[in-house]
């Protein structure tokens, strides 16, 4: 696995959905019809970046969202031009683009555009589960886009969400094995969460169970790193299985390693070790599109937040981040980037107690500590 530490990516964020999900919690919005204001702020935006990160290349650019397929292949195509106009693509740079599965007959196009990567948000093969999910497409057209991607790009994900109520393991086995079936180099299954602000959050309130209870989630989880292993497709991350290196997610990578990153379009987030010579900051841009659009006209930047990590702070996001991928982190690095360690106490009980290995300076979590890969994280933050 090459390390993405020390690289750079772009994160593109579409705010607009055609229908909203009932679990989703990111910063999405009906389409308002300023495409076209959105994709000329969110290039602007980009060329005032340029000039605070420098000449350095991409790794990698990814469009996501809200529902970035709705975009245009020429909108992409443009950004994509812009973005090798002002930086430039490392050899290999993965740029990738959370499809879905509605607008499959424009994959082709997003191919052409400049796409090598597309992650098709199928979430499930059962009719009855998309319409729990609150999803505008069925099991049949889900198959047919999974199809259609793998005949645009040879690089193609697909994203599964699992224990929801009712489901049993059986079915979700079944729908796991269906998805392999495709032949696609990467698997997201990701566990179905009930978040506060969300419709299903609403209705959890109320009293509605929607996801299954933490005893038989773990159950689900299980299953799926079994069923995964077995088709030769080992967890790479908590939530993210592939066929090889090759087909690994380039651009959530560099997230995990504690790479650079900058976030375009509203309500993007962005990492920088160095920002005006002030240290790694966390950086977050306006979340209506009015206001970006609006803040990028007036200032040439979208930015909403500036905030300067602290070095703990740093430290705690760097282990939360490194402990997620099977490869573990590299301890080393982590006290490169911030002259900090993990807690030397913690880390001897945890890895007594069977939670976690270590090979050199590289510590991991076991099968049975990726169940509690958050907690654990943060019992390796010294005080």
């Amino acid at each position: 696995m090459s390390d993405l530490a020390n690289s750079l990516g772009l994160y593109v964020h579409w705010p607009y959905c055609a229908r909203i999900c009932p679990y989703c919690d990111f910063n999405v919005f009906r389409p308002k019809g300023d495409d076209d204001a959105l994709l000329g702020a969110i290039l602007d935006d980009m060329a005032g970046w340029r000039e605070i990160t420098g000449s350095r290349k991409l790794a990698s650019l990814h469009f996501g969202g809200g529902t970035p397929s709705l975009m245009r292949a020429e909108q992409i195509e443009r950004l994509i031009a812009h973005a090798e106009k002002l930086w430039g693509f490392e050899a290999g740079a993965e740029i990738g683009l959370e499809a879905n599965p509605k607008d499959h007959d424009q994959y082709a196009d997003f191919a052409s555009a400049g796409i090598n990567r597309l992650s098709v948000g199928v979430q499930s093969f059962d009719d009855g589960a998309l319409k729990q999910l609150g999803r505008d497409h069925d099991a049949a057209l889900g198959v047919r886009s999974i199809e259609a991607a793998k005949s645009a790009v040879e690089r193609v994900s697909i994203d599964l969400i699992y224990a929801l109520a009712e489901q049993s393991l059986m079915q979700w086995r079944s729908e796991l094995k269906q998805a392999l079936a495709f032949g696609v180099g990467h698997i997201s299954p990701y566990q179905l969460t009930i978040e506060a602000r969300t419709a299903f959050g609403k209705r959890a309130e109320r009293g509605e169970v929607l996801a299954s209870p933490e005893d038989m989630a773990a159950d689900f989880f299980d299953l799926t790193q079994e069923v995964c292993e077995q088709a030769g497709f080992p967890a790479y991350e908590i939530s993210n299985h592939a066929r090889s290196v090759a087909d690994q997610s380039r651009h959530n990578r560099l997230y995990w390693q504690g790479g650079d990153w900058i976030g375009v379009g509203p309500g993007a987030h962005g990492r920088l070790g160095r920002f005006s010579q002030a240290g790694r900051q966390a950086l977050s841009t306006q979340l209506r599109p009015k206001d970006y659009i609006e803040a990028v006209a007036k200032t040439g930047s979208g930015l909403e937040e500036t905030e300067k990590l602290s070095v703990e702070d740093e430290l705690a996001e760097r282990i939360l981040m490194g402990m997620r991928l099977s490869s573990g982190l590299d301890r080393h690095v982590l006290r490169q980037a911030t002259g900090l360690d993990v807690d030397p106490v913690a880390l001897k009980r945890l890895g007594d107690e069977g939670y976690l290995q270590q090979s050199g300076d590289r510590i991991s979590l076991t099968a049975r500590g990726r169940l509690f890969a958050d907690r654990l994280s943060g019992e390796l933050v010294p005080d």
